[in-house]
């Protein structure tokens, strides 16, 4: 729907694998939830290095016949929404950088908050950019040396001068360097495979393709893939773990494991604690398709009222869905969700959402359940309000856009038009993941990182 959070991109990668391409296309596959406006990927054989991207699904962009034009044992791959830098096919990563000094490919998930500083700094120094895509900064960061050695040392100095959030994969003719973030905002994992590894930002794509998962990468950490074997380099001594929480609350799939934590489990774990804290008296819960699901399942235990099937999602209507009129708009929540009028004809309905920005698509489905004879529908978010936009690639990038940053809790339940409303506290976000820190960026305006001027003057104008 119009209204759902989206994440900028995943990313992944394959080191010394037979048939890379293939592999990394299957990963991509497995990675689409987290962006579908573009995806690309790039094979490298030895010192040849050749690509092939576009803007649509991962099954729209790839066939057989560009995955066999696509040779060598070593891949990266991406999928992404376009946040900072927009869209088009120029933004579509990964980005492949000739120099004489050899060729080398780049992909990024997350978000640079310096990056027209950056921008700024390196075109007064003549470098030209090919993209709007902060993620094409690191590239020009990286002093370019033949040397491997003195690679991983320009890498390190330059993600030392880089600031926000960021998995970064790094081909080279011979290796594959991994890098994280050192506040740890944004998750990326790492497996073997047939005497080689692989590289994802969710270890359910590891599953996908066979992979045992070996290791998460640690904040502030490089990891380097190489015939040698694994290495592992610190670039930064300063350390955090505020994973982002939206992925556990709603970005990741249910069968992922982020830092040791199911998401399934930590959703479920998460329903409990938001039938602990708002309890109410009802005949069924029921979930928003499919992110919701493992949440409302965890509601209905703790509470002891049935779990049912009272909403179903139409699978088929794709990102391109037209909806040439406001009168079509309007049904659009009806092409994609169709309440079982049965299960909810005369019964209080506890519905569980994972988060609530914009409002419109609660109100539109609080509506729908009325409409198929719900008596009352009691409203409760798996999450606390978000009052603060994101900086770190999600895009809920202005104040204006979040229903909660200007409305109380009855507010915004009157306009949903609900029996009530209630959201899960920031504390129960913790204890659901077992977790001592965790970035709630969006929820309580506490940036782990610094926030550049013009990053926050853009907000203020709605530019962002």
């Amino acid at each position: 729907m119009e209204n759902e959070l989206h994440e900028e991109c995943g990313v992944f990668g394959v080191f010394n694998v037979e048939d890379a391409a293939n592999i990394t296309y299957y990963g991509l596959h497995t990675l689409q939830h987290r962006g579908q406006e573009g995806c690309g990927i790039v094979a490298a054989d030895g010192n040849n290095f050749s690509n092939h991207k576009g803007e649509g699904l991962v099954t729209e962009i790839f066939n057989e016949k560009n995955l066999v034009s696509l040779p060598g044992r070593c891949a990266i791959g991406h999928v992404r929404y376009s946040t900072s830098g927009g869209g088009g096919i120029k933004n579509v990563q990964p980005f492949v950088f000739r120099h004489h000094t050899g060729t080398f490919a780049l992909a990024h998930n997350g978000n640079l908050v310096n990056s027209r500083e950056l921008s700024k700094y390196l075109e007064d120094r003549g470098s030209l950019f090919q993209s709007t895509s902060d993620s094409e900064i690191l590239a020009h960061l990286i002093k370019k040396e033949k040397d491997e050695d003195a690679r991983l040392y320009n890498i390190i100095s330059a993600l030392n001068m880089i600031e926000g959030a960021f998995a970064f994969l790094i081909l080279t003719a011979n290796r594959l360097y991994v890098a994280r973030d050192k506040y740890g905002l944004r998750p990326v994992s790492i497996g073997k495979l047939n005497g080689g590894f692989v590289v994802s930002s969710e270890t359910s794509a590891l599953d996908t393709v066979g992979a045992t998962f070996v290791c998460d990468v640690n904040p502030g950490e490089i990891i380097t893939l190489s015939n040698a074997g694994i290495t592992s380099t610190d670039y930064s001594k300063f350390k955090h773990n505020y994973l982002c929480a939206m992925e556990y609350i709603y970005f990741s799939r249910p069968d992922s494991d982020l830092e040791g934590c199911n998401v399934h489990a930590f959703r479920k774990e998460s329903g409990k604690l938001l039938f602990e804290e708002s309890p109410a008296d009802a005949d069924i819960v029921i979930g928003v398709p499919d992110s919701s699901l493992s949440a409302a399942i965890g509601y209905a235990e703790a509470s002891g009222y049935p779990y049912e099937l009272g909403l179903v999602k139409n699978k088929y209507i794709g990102r391109t869905f037209i909806q040439p009129s406001q009168t079509m708009r309007e049904k659009g929540v009806r092409m994609k969700l169709s309440a079982v009028r049965s299960i909810v004809n005369g019964k209080r309905v506890v519905l569980i959402d994972d988060s609530l920005v914009r409002g419109t698509t609660s109100k539109r489905i609080v509506s729908l359940l009325k409409e198929a004879g719900a008596r009352q529908v009691h409203v409760r978010i798996a999450s606390p309000p978000i009052t603060n936009p994101c900086f770190y690639g999600v895009d809920t990038s202005t104040y204006d856009e979040l229903m909660s940053a200007h409305k109380n809790v009855e507010q915004v339940c009157e306009l949903i038009d609900a029996d009530s409303l209630a959201f899960l506290s920031q504390k129960a976000l913790f204890r659901a993941g077992n977790r001592t820190e965790l970035c709630l960026a969006c929820f309580n305006g506490k940036y782990p990182t610094a926030l550049y001027h013009s990053l926050t003057e853009a907000n203020k104008d709605g530019k962002f």
